[in-house]
């Protein structure tokens, strides 16, 4: 009963056997091999449009990449206090863009209130040397607890960037599960919706490593090029970060694993619903669910085998926790089944 992260889940056999199908013979290096460029087209095809994609080795490199592509002097960027680029990147932002800031916005649940995000870039008048002036706004896509943006709240953070003349980057570690929650296409949750840099995410979804900056603002390329390789991203054999996409887009697999793994979240949340020792804190979007419970009784699922870790109380939760209960986090992916749900289920019956 593995539910502590997608990232304890291995590879999807299909993914694995497109990194052995590639791994023999000879092919150019450094993201020129015949593998490489058939991998860009396709992010191409699948976003309706020409996009430049850069691999990287992890989340961390594509969102602290994407930040520094528009990167300037005092420069602060914008995201949810509860991100992943302000909680959980060591810095790693701030250091790769030599020194600029990020500025926290509350929201429930894990999503950017617009109202603060506009206070809080018209804060900062470009002009005034001593504050420091607005360089990015960034949105995590799913949420750091599982809500997902929909297409409008999108298009609302966007049209801010769009007044203060600011690129909208999206943190997609969990594209594919806010895709198939909102049931629309890439292309459509992303540069039609105003953002210009994406952090594509596969590793969570089934790819042994295999993360992506899909940029769509062209002119960023040649820098970002260089961002890249400085900070120690470009890969020699990049064929094998090319081997895993190639398997994750073929015949519509990362579509499939998400949504499997958005249809055990759903499975796991009736089974907490349907218990009398816990509790749903909201309810899930993607293919994280949020319990509370009481810790003695987490306790006891752990030592049974159940995986999964406690949690923060997120901005904006309303809910209770009372006396001797903590709010957990279990997260779903490709690899979770019915029966390690159910079992579950019956655990805590």
């Amino acid at each position: 009963m593995f539910f502590a992260s997608d990232n304890w889940a291995g590879a999807h056999p299909s993914i694995a056997a497109g990194l052995s199908a590639h791994s023999g013979g000879f092919s150019t290096a450094y993201g020129d091999g015949t593998l490489d460029q058939t991998v860009y087209n396709r992010f191409s095809e699948i976003f309706e449009r020409d996009v430049a994609v850069f691999f990287v080795a992890t989340g961390t490199a594509a969102n602290s990449l994407a930040l520094a592509a528009y990167n300037k002097p005092g420069g602060i960027s914008f995201a949810h206090r509860e991100s992943h680029v302000i909680e959980d990147e060591c810095g790693a932002p701030e250091y790769f863009s030599g020194g600029s800031r990020l500025h926290a916005i509350d929201g429930a649940l894990g999503k950017m209130d617009p109202h603060n995000l506009e206070k809080a870039v018209g804060r900062f008048a470009p002009e005034i040397v001593h504050w420091g002036r607005p360089m990015a706004i960034s949105l995590t896509q799913s949420t750091e607890v599982g809500t997902v943006y929909g297409l409008d709240e999108i298009s609302a953070i966007s049209a801010i960037t769009k007044r203060h003349s600011l690129p909208l980057h999206m943190d997609g570690a969990r594209f594919a599960n806010a895709l198939v929650a909102l049931e629309t296409t890439p292309a459509e949750m992303t540069w039609k919706r105003g953002v210009d840099i994406l952090s594509f995410g596969g590793t969570k979804n089934g790819c042994w490593c295999a993360e992506a900056i899909v940029l769509f603002d062209l002119d960023r390329a040649k820098e970002l090029a260089f961002l890249r390789k400085r900070a120690a991203q470009l890969f020699s054999k990049s064929r094998f970060i090319a081997a895993q996409f190639e398997a994750y887009f073929t015949d519509g697999l990362w579509l499939e694993t998400a949504r499997h793994a958005n249809a055990m979240a759903a499975r796991l949340a009736a089974a907490i619903e349907d218990s009398a020792s816990a509790q749903l804190a909201w309810l899930p979007q993607a293919n994280e669910v949020f319990a509370v419970m009481k810790t003695a009784q987490a306790e006891r699922l752990q030592a049974a085998g159940a995986a999964f870790y406690d949690w923060h109380k997120p901005h904006g939760f309303d809910g209770h926790i009372g006396e001797g209960e903590t709010l957990y986090r279990f997260v779903t992916s490709f690899a979770t089944t019915t029966e390690e749900v159910d079992r579950f289920g019956q655990l805590i019956a």
